[in-house]
């Protein structure tokens, strides 16, 4: 380090989950790396992912019919070769976080014992216990802790991505030549901005859940990456396409969200009403194991009908043993709140749960600013379309991750670092000392989202939502620019931003496709033959 506030390392990461990990783990084999993570380093959306990661493993499946699945619940708006790329190399990227030491379920016989979910055509996602997610983040951290060419700073805030707009020149969407040239990073013990030049940049900060009211997502997804790479006139896309889960716990005192997988459907569990009825039938042939949206927009439907604020999945015709061995976490946390899921329902309702857009990359995680990658939820990479398979995200992470390395590796001799880069300017701002300003605008933003731009939209919400959140927009900007800078604030931003683009994207958008469902738009008949179809 030059001094204090002045770093320079090969390759900055952003984020501590699988895909930041998994790229740190590769490039420190080239270079210096360092970790930045907003919170400690397993406080991410991977620790939370239930029920596991899809990959091709055994026969009868093969890579076309995974291949098939993931257009298909992408509602044809996936890139194919983006798709073909991802599960062709799924099994060898898997295959490496076994070596990594991620202790997968298997059976008797010693062959991976995999699980169904909705919208897969066989048995493929590989998982360890109901708590996926915990074991591969836990693996990887334990890998980058030991690596001698791995820094992590926890607890540090991105605040800005920095690129020739910080050198004074001006820059907008078109223009050519765009290079990000590290971070500005906020250390809250310092209290103060320090610079962080990279070679090689990767944006791995996560997801956008925080942003709605009810998330599964952990809070600190507030879409830091997707704000930043915005900003600096980077391209982001498909920002309308918000999964929202079917199956969160009904538990109003709790936030985020406890997430009941959808593996749990897939080894029999079946939604129905206040009245015990089954009602999926009634909106797919594919019952309780259709597509998310699908499913998330049928329990929104039978919510309103009904005026109850959640319905029920029932697990009590799963055997107990599988309910003890392969969801003993689920198991616990309803029993938490008096609930015996082999004896009684569980209470259930959707919660954003996953972004499908996000920051474009190419086939090798490159954006549209140069010496600047993107992995993971915060990326748009093209292989979820207007909506993800299950389980295909912890998949995207490991190949993009894995492919942006080897890209990333092939340019690094030939950059130099900027050093005409200046410090942090924090003259003429002062302390907040009105903290309600920001507290109130975040609940603001979240209720606008949640009742304008969630699971059901249409043209009169999203202008209004439009309109609500300019104002918000406005006073936000005015407070940051006289303001010295906090991670509340940045958040603040961050989700106003991503906000925005969701409402923008979504505005533009005149149809109804997969995730974006709007009452102004109310079908498609080739889409809507197809489900009558059950293909």
């Amino acid at each position: 380090m030059e001094n204090e506030m002045r770093k320079k390392v090969d390759f900055l990461v952003i984020g501590s989950g699988i895909a930041g990990l998994c790229f740190a783990l590769k490039a420190a084999n080239y270079g210096n790396v360092c970790v930045v993570t907003k919170a400690k380093i397993d406080d991410t959306a991977t620790k939370y992912a239930q029920g596991g990661i899809a990959a091709v493993i055994y026969n009868p499946d093969t890579y076309e019919k995974h291949i098939e699945d993931t257009m298909v619940a992408g509602d044809e708006l996936s890139d194919r070769r983006i798709v073909e790329i991802t599960i062709r190399e799924s099994t060898e990227r898997v295959m490496e976080l076994v070596r990594w030491g991620v202790n997968f379920d298997k059976t008797k016989s010693g062959k991976f014992a995999l699980a169904k979910e909705g919208g897969h055509s066989e048995f493929r996602v590989l998982h360890h216990k109901d708590v996926t997610g915990l074991e591969i983040e836990q693996k990887l951290i334990m890998a980058v802790q030991k690596h001698p060419n791995i820094e992590i700073l926890e607890e540090q805030l991105a605040v800005e991505i920095i690129t020739q707009h910080h050198l004074g020149e001006e820059v907008n969407r078109r223009t050519p030549g765009k290079t990000c040239f590290g971070a500005y990073v906020y250390s809250p013990c310092s209290q103060k901005v320090s610079t962080i030049l990279s070679k090689v940049t990767m944006m791995a900060s996560g997801g956008i859940g925080s942003v709605y009211s009810n998330t599964t997502n952990p809070m600190v997804a507030t879409g830091d990456g997707i704000a930043m790479v915005y900003r600096a006139k980077g391209e982001v896309r498909g920002m309308e396409f918000v999964q929202f889960h079917p199956t969160s716990l009904y538990n109003p005192k709790e936030s985020p969200s406890f997430l009941i997988t959808e593996a749990l459907r897939g080894a029999g569990a079946i939604l129905k009403d206040h009245n015990g009825e089954f009602f999926m039938e009634k909106y797919d042939p594919r019952g309780s194991l259709a597509p998310r949206d699908i499913v998330a927009r049928a329990i929104d439907t039978e919510m309103k009908i009904s005026g109850k604020e959640c319905v029920f999945l029932d697990a009590t015709s799963v055997k107990k043993n599988e309910i003890f061995n392969h969801f003993p976490n689920i198991y616990a946390k309803c029993l938490s709140i008096g609930v015996d899921i082999t004896k009684d329902m569980i209470p259930v309702v959707p919660a954003a749960h996953y972004s499908c857009g996000g920051i474009t990359t190419d086939e090798w995680g490159q954006t549209t600013i140069g010496n600047l990658y993107a992995s993971g939820e915060c990326a748009s990479t093209g292989l979820h379309g207007a909506n993800r398979l299950a389980s295909n995200s912890l998949l995207e992470a490991l190949v993009f991750s894995h492919r942006a390395c080897v890209k990333a590796v092939e340019t690094l001799e030939k950059i130099d670092y900027c050093e005409a880069v200046p410090e942090w300017d924090s003259e003429g701002t002062v302390s907040n000392e009105e903290m309600v300003l920001i507290t109130s605008s975040k609940k603001e933003v979240q209720t606008i989202m949640s009742n304008y731009v969630g699971i059901v939209r249409s043209n009169l919400r999203l202008k209004r939502a439009f309109d609500r959140l300019e104002i918000i927009y406005r006073e936000t900007e005015e407070l940051y620019k006289k303001s010295k800078v906090t991670p509340e604030i940045c958040e603040l931003r961050n989700m106003i931003n991503v906000s925005y683009i969701i409402i923008k994207n979504a505005m533009e958008r005149h149809e109804s496709r997969g995730l974006h469902y709007s009452l102004d738009y109310p079908g498609h008949k080739e889409r809507d033959q197809r489900v009558e179809d059950g293909l």
